[in-house]
């Protein structure tokens, strides 16, 4: 790789590509260039979280955050803050979603969704426990680690909501609308334990069935649905599976099965190993409100490169399942959340391409450096589609182009046609003929 091109640090974090983003944050890719560890870097913006007053939120979410330590949640190493962002460390998982296996391979056979239900409901047993609460339970935040195994994130960070008030109950509409509890679309307060289990049914039937158990187009007439738990499961499951669905998508709070009952029934009791892990005792704070102080001795030192990324190896590995590199420039393997490709041309000539293809599709093109954000003006039945795109060097003379889904629900997205977004592809592939 070129030695002139300096990369992106914050602090001892060498930082990468982008990997995920939300509304208030971005996620990168970064290497602590201390031990060579690769991290997960979740970027916020200090005056947006100002701005939204969401300060003593974020800093009591941290902290809960940082005192779980459960082999199945992703876990936060430190916190960090410049003048303009706070900058979160966390767990690098390399197997990505758990949802990607169901758009790639179909629905799962009862025994392996029920390991994967397994793990999920002694993640959230673990966190209710603690008091706290997710109340974003989604495909993207199911994660899969190099041994298969499921890692919950966003764990008190994806909700940022009101806390608790008098009556015991939270009070703010959150999350994904398919997975969400009825009591939460309701004005009348929730209880987090209860609505975490709801979430927890709606993935459980997608991961036997294949599909979503409540879906419309009409946001109004899914409410509905998901008030009236109207909702049938597929022929192929067994009785048991389908009498603990039908259980846990109650949609009286009250009459739901908790977790007790859930780890005494017969489908969830098979094949079941409770969790072995212990629990260190190393916990520091003192980074989470030293982060909000806006003192030069609290903030951590950023490098900026104004030119394309140079990649090496170890980030080209780490973009490819299976450490096959042939996987990484398959142009065969169609559009679907993420596809890349490669291309001679100048990263300039590249994004000129790109853009000359992009706006007569009826997408609008904000460019940043050697990034653009393609943005679909027409609204389409999930809402704007956004597409983030971005270059890397991984050679003096050839640049790798990457061309991600930047919004949006992974399982909806990967379940309803999305023409526009197949055509787009198909011209940025294009570029690889230079």
């Amino acid at each position: 790789m070129s030695q002139s091109k300096i990369k992106r640090r914050v602090g001892k974090y060498e930082i990468g590509r982008t990997i995920g983003e939300g509304t208030f944050a971005k996620v990168k890719f970064a290497r602590n260039t201390e031990t060579g560890e690769p991290v997960a870097l979740k970027i916020l913006d200090k005056e947006k979280v100002l701005k939204h007053k969401m300060a003593e939120q974020i800093k009591r979410e941290i902290a809960t955050m940082k005192l779980i330590k459960h082999p199945n949640v992703v876990r936060l190493y430190e916190i960090m803050g410049s003048k303009t962002k706070i900058f979160i460390v966390l767990e690098y998982v390399t197997g990505g979603e758990l949802f990607d296996k169901i758009v790639n391979n179909g629905r799962m056979r009862e025994d392996e969704a029920r390991r994967y239900f397994h793990q999920l409901i002694n993640v959230v047993d673990y966190c209710h426990s603690r008091g706290v609460y997710h109340r974003d339970l989604k495909p993207e935040n199911l994660l899969l680690d190099a041994y298969g195994n499921l890692k919950v994130s966003d764990f008190g960070l994806s909700a940022l909501s009101k806390q608790v008030r008098d009556d015991g109950l939270l009070h703010t509409t959150c999350g994904t609308p398919n997975y969400v509890a009825p009591e939460v679309l309701d004005d009348g307060g929730y209880d987090g334990a209860t609505a975490d289990l709801w979430s927890c049914g709606v993935i459980l039937f997608v991961l036997l069935a294949g599909y979503l158990p409540f879906d419309d187009s009409n946001l109004m007439n899914l409410y509905k649905k998901i008030s009236a738990a109207e909702f049938t499961c597929p022929p192929w499951l067994s009785f048991s599976a389908m009498k603990l669905i039908t259980q846990i998508l109650d949609p009286n709070p009250m009459t739901r099965i908790t977790i007790p009952e859930i780890l005494k029934d017969e489908w969830f009791k098979k094949g079941y190993k409770p969790p072995v892990f212990k629990e260190k005792d190393d916990t520091n704070l003192d980074d989470v409100e030293a982060v909000f102080k806006d003192y030069e001795e609290h903030h951590v030192t950023e490098q900026r490169d104004e030119q394309p990324t140079a990649m090496n190896a170890f980030e080209l590995i780490s973009m490819s399942k299976g450490l096959n590199l042939g996987n990484l420039f398959d142009a065969e393997e169609g559009f679907k959340r993420e596809t890349r490709f490669t291309s001679k041309c100048p990263a300039n000539e590249i994004i000129h391409k790109i853009e000359e293809a992009a706006k007569p599709l009826g997408f609008d093109v904000h460019k940043k450096n050697y990034k653009m954000r393609l943005q679909n003006l027409k609204a389409g039945r999930k809402g704007n589609l956004n597409v983030a795109t971005e270059i890397f060097q991984v050679a003096p003379s050839l640049h790798m182009v990457e061309v991600r889904k930047a919004k949006g629900d992974t399982l909806e997205f990967n379940t309803v046609p999305h023409d526009s977004l197949i055509t787009i592809s198909l011209h940025f592939l294009d570029v690889s003929y230079c």
